[in-house]
């Protein structure tokens, strides 16, 4: 691969979409100058003709990369069939789905949404329920700790417990019964959790905090505090779950099993957002006939994209990719931090941030650097990149990837 130089008139497909895109979208998002158009397993072409390697894959949504042939299959397939029925009454892959989605979990059953924000706010509306018909809080009085530098998406209520002003400023009044703690600090966590905590909900890792790994025992302290005062433990493993980490869960690492499952992003496939909430029958069965539900969770399409996803995963080899692959990707990174291009590199398989040194730029400047050199990244919190490609990458084009990142450090 070499170096590919950006169109040059302003008046290329790309600047023209570029332009109507900033003149009629709302800039809610501030997108890299590129203009995708196509694009498959862990490659991409813009409009202009130019290819790209992905590592960002959808922020873990194309675990699986971009268009794979079995999910495309499957999903044309339940296309001519049919796509939605409500869940005022069955379908044929609702059950094979929730059955086989619990069975990769070790749990008893799924509740099934669209998006990862959906999916933790059916989590917590899960514990409270729970706290108050199960373990017994006052009515209105369950409280659920989080981590600060957290990310569970951008409704009012999650945004309220956000310490990122960026999510939070301008969008209060906010939502009662949370509180914050700091990530990895078990001390604070055992402080915080009283008698009317229901639930304790973490990443275990924090991937928009720049890919935060917890130390050495703190998942399973939290798992052993939550256990000896009857809290629930919910794993919002949208990001890190379903091979990212190379384990089916990042809890895995730490030998943990949560009472929750929160999942989202790649069990959609990179086809169509497919979210869930996985649990045992005593937590999930709190729910009657009326009290929660989705007009699209579970519907036929996501639930044949999802399977076949819950397939693949089973099968153990795109979990097994990321776990190799990861330690070439961690190997190269360690040695930015010899160069002194980065000063630290953390994360677990196919995922990792990077915060870089003084004087090489801004994380936005090292992204723009990479897309003229062919490489789709993105940056977070001013000086942190966060690597996340497609877990079907080649070694050989993550190698190259990994080259193009240490020429653009270099200036």
């Amino acid at each position: 691969m070499t170096v590919q130089e950006p169109p040059e008139t302003p008046d290329s497909p790309a600047a023209a979409l570029i332009a109507a895109a900033e003149t009629h979208s709302a800039h809610n998002y501030h997108p890299l100058p590129v203009v995708i158009a196509s694009a498959r397993g862990s490659w991409v072409t813009d409009v202009d003709g130019r290819r790209h390697l992905d590592l960002l894959a959808g922020y873990s949504a194309l675990n699986f990369g971009h268009g794979h042939p079995r999910l495309i299959a499957e999903a044309r397939a339940q296309l001519t069939r049919l796509t939605l029925t409500s869940r005022a009454f069955h379908h044929e892959r609702f059950a094979p789905f929730v059955t086989e989605l619990a069975a990769l979990c070790g749990m008893e059953m799924v509740l099934p949404m669209n998006t990862g924000a959906e999916a933790v706010e059916t989590a917590i509306k899960t514990a409270r329920k729970w706290g108050y018909q199960v373990k017994g809080v006052p009515d209105g009085r369950a409280n659920i700790v989080v981590a600060a530098n957290s990310f569970h998406g951008r409704t009012t209520t999650l945004v309220g417990f956000s310490t990122d002003p960026d999510a939070y400023r301008d969008y209060g009044p906010f939502a009662p019964g949370f509180t914050v703690v700091p990530f990895g600090d078990l001390e604070a966590m055992r402080a915080a959790v009283d008698e009317n905590t229901v639930a304790v909900l973490l990443e275990p890792v924090q991937g928009e905090a720049g890919v935060i790994v917890p130390p050495a025992g703190y998942l399973p302290g939290v798992r052993q505090l939550t256990a000896e005062r009857g809290v629930l433990l919910m794993a919002d493993e949208i990001q890190s779950g379903l091979g990212r980490t190379g384990r089916t869960f990042a809890c895995e690492h730490e030998g943990v099993v949560p009472d929750v499952y929160i999942l989202g992003k790649a069990l959609g496939g990179g086809v169509m957002p497919v979210s869930a909430v996985v649990s045992s029958a005593e937590i999930l069965g709190v729910f009657k006939p009326g009290e929660h539900g989705s007009t699209f969770g579970g519907n036929p399409l996501a639930c044949a994209i999802g399977l076949e996803v819950v397939a693949m995963l089973r099968e153990g080899e795109i979990v097994a990719r990321a776990a190799e692959l990861g330690e070439l990707l961690h190997d190269e990174l360690a040695k930015l931090v010899t160069e002194g291009t980065v000063t630290e590199v953390r994360g677990r398989g196919l995922w990792a941030g990077i915060d870089l040194a003084p004087g090489v730029g801004s994380g936005r400047e090292v992204s723009q650097r990479l897309l003229a050199r062919g490489v789709l990244i993105k940056d977070t919190h001013e000086n942190t990149l966060r690597i996340a490609p497609p877990l079907v990458i080649e070694r050989d084009d993550l190698q190259w990837a990994l080259t193009q990142l240490r020429e653009a450090l270099a200036g």
